[in-house]
């Protein structure tokens, strides 16, 4: 019954609306079908490119414009990365909708991107008419066969009249249990033809029946773990931000005094500030958050996947360690390090178990309190002894522009990130408050990113200052969404660390090739400022540290698109740093 309740909640949370039937069921052609039940679900936006295939479906979008806002982008892949942007900003499903062949195949890296991180997406690509499917036809390719490993479900609609009913399906799959993208392919003629319009009130799938929440007795070993462990830590991953859990996770941690570190996707799901928080873990994490997971004795996972980034030598990553792992995936549980104490269900639902079971323990929760300050003593002598930090010069740093923005925004802004150093940097030096305010692709590491996503939160959240932080390689695989950021006046801004080098790449050859600089440098880049321009946004430019301030303040005052380009030091490096394959606490510190 609970998870019955669970699953109506989620669909409703989604959007998802239950129909009335019709007493006279309305003919109606696929393409106002598929627009009527995007209504149904509750989509208001669409990013998208026209292309043959789906010419019916752009036709009939012209009767609903005061319905759904379609974003027009300048590639697929700024359509996917959009919708990407859009979902975790707003925590709905982003939508795109592209043609066939190449319109479909441009959308893999934005699916497969989203489908890493658990982003909940809906993507509708053209197809080839029916009869013409493996006929080699202009613009066909196998969309459902290239798109299988990177989404969550994946249709072609050959009925007309499965066309609702795979629409229905789609948006509670894509939102439901783990998130992910869920493509949806169309042939033309699907799209032209004439059926009844009635949309389902409910979705059975057999065998697909997520579990929400956790078996009591697992939470309650994971409890009564806690209240035994010396040095217990939370490590927590986005399953805390898709599950909304950050408040329940905040009172628990406060309740026992237990000390919280992050992955590069769970920045926001715990306020940077707060004194329990000791930042980002792994490969570029903080040394009293390695230090910290590296010697405690119950290390409670949530929503987190121990991905090798995290984790460093595997073998060694928390070697005296007892483990609990809640997460709502039973398949990512026990997948990279012997789980002890495994509880499967939804992050939410399992915190507020665990704070029910609490209530009342309050004798149990003093007996171990002592020890667990202790703990946190410890933590905080080796931030105070290894702190994140850098040393100015005449030059600007990075890492000077990453808390320069952080300090003239108060944190208030959603930022986006490419891939690289800016990205690494930016978990370093941004204080993330609040969950759904960092936008990165953890998981693939897909460079040309933040900037489209950038362009989807800032459809989703109009009130918000939404950056884009880059390196001068990142932002060129995208920066032709200048044109849709300027055409639907969305004021992102764009923070360019431009050091003429793919950073990172550049930074692995220092330290791991003898300094063989192996096609790394960025020997041509354009004008940013007279390229924004061109587009008709707006360009600036800092070359020394004093005009950092300046650019950015500036850029927050116009309601237009904005690059800032700041001319950093060439050969600065993201610390600390782990070798690949070693142990997390063998970083590298200078």
């Amino acid at each position: 019954m609970k998870t019955e309740t669970k699953r109506n909640e989620v669909q409703q949370a989604a959007g998802q609306r239950q129909s009335t039937s019709y007493a006279k069921k309305e003919l109606m052609t696929g393409s106002r079908i598929i627009i009527e039940s995007l209504i149904r679900e509750g989509v208001d936006t669409i990013f998208g490119y026209p292309g043959g295939a789906v010419l019916n479906i752009y036709d009939e979008l012209l009767n609903y414009k005061d319905k759904i806002r379609h974003i027009l982008v300048r590639h697929e892949q700024g359509a996917a990365h959009a919708a990407d942007g859009y979902s975790r900003a707003s925590g709905k499903i982003g939508v795109a909708l592209v043609t066939s062949g190449p319109g479909a195949t441009n959308t893999i890296t934005g699916i497969a991107t989203a489908f890493m991180d658990s982003i909940p997406m809906v993507i509708l690509t053209g197809q080839v008419p029916t009869n013409l499917i493996g006929n080699d036809a202009f613009q066909e390719a196998d969309t459902v066969g290239i798109t299988r490993p990177c989404t969550k479900h994946n249709y072609l609609v050959k009925d007309i009249k499965d066309l609702a009913k795979t629409i229905k399906e789609a948006f509670y799959i894509a939102s439901t249990g783990r998130p992910g993208p869920v493509l949806i392919d169309i042939p033309k003629d699907i799209t032209s033809s004439v059926t009844e319009f009635e949309y389902p009130a409910d979705v059975e799938l057999k065998g697909y029946n997520p579990t929400y929440f956790g078996h009591h007795v697992q939470i309650s070993r994971m409890v009564n773990e806690i209240l035994k462990a010396q040095r217990p830590l939370f490590y927590i991953g986005g399953g805390v931000i898709l599950s909304n859990a950050g408040t329940e996770l905040k009172e628990v941690a406060e309740l026992l005094d237990i000390p919280v570190t992050s992955t590069l996707m769970g920045l926001g799901g715990f306020p940077s500030e707060h004194p329990l928080f000791f930042g980002m873990l792994g490969m570029h994490g903080t040394y009293p958050a390695n230090m910290a997971i590296s010697n405690a004795d119950f290390i409670i996972a949530v929503g987190a996947r121990f991905d090798d980034r995290v984790t460093g030598k595997v073998e060694e990553f928390g070697r005296d360690a007892r483990f609990a792992h809640i997460d709502i995936d039973p398949s990512s549980i026990g997948k990279n390090v012997k789980i002890d104490i495994p509880v499967v269900g939804d992050v939410k639902s399992v915190l507020n178990s665990m704070l029910e079971m609490l209530n009342g323990k309050n004798k149990e929760i003093e007996s171990g309190r002592y020890e667990r300050l202790k703990w946190l003593e410890e933590i905080n002598a080796w931030k105070y002894e290894h702190p994140l930090s850098y040393k100015m010069t005449d030059v600007i740093k990075p890492q000077f522009v990453i808390e320069k923005i952080y300090e003239l925004t108060g944190g208030d802004a959603i930022i986006c990130t490419e891939v690289g150093q800016s990205q690494m940097w930016t978990a370093q030096f941004y204080k993330f408050k609040n969950p759904r305010t960092l936008l990165t692709s953890g998981g693939l590491g897909t460079m040309g990113y933040g900037f489209p996503a950038a362009i989807g939160a800032q459809v989703a959240r109009p009130d918000k200052t939404v950056f884009d932080i880059a390196g001068d390689g990142s932002i060129q695989m995208n920066i032709q969404e200048l044109g849709t950021a300027v055409q639907f006046n969305l004021p992102v801004k764009i923070a360019i660390i431009n050091n003429n080098f793919l950073g990172m790449i550049r930074q692995w050859q220092e330290l791991f090739y003898d300094k063989r600089y192996s096609f790394s440098e960025m020997n041509v880049n354009p004008d940013f400022v007279k390229l924004a321009e061109a587009y008709g946004a707006v360009g600036l430019r800092a070359t020394k540290p004093e005009e950092v301030e300046g650019v950015i303040k500036k850029a927050l005052s116009v309601k237009k698109p904005v690059i800032m380009d700041f001319v950093v030091a060439r050969e600065e490096s993201v610390y600390p740093m782990v070798a690949p394959g070693a142990p997390i606490t063998g970083m590298l510190l200078v």
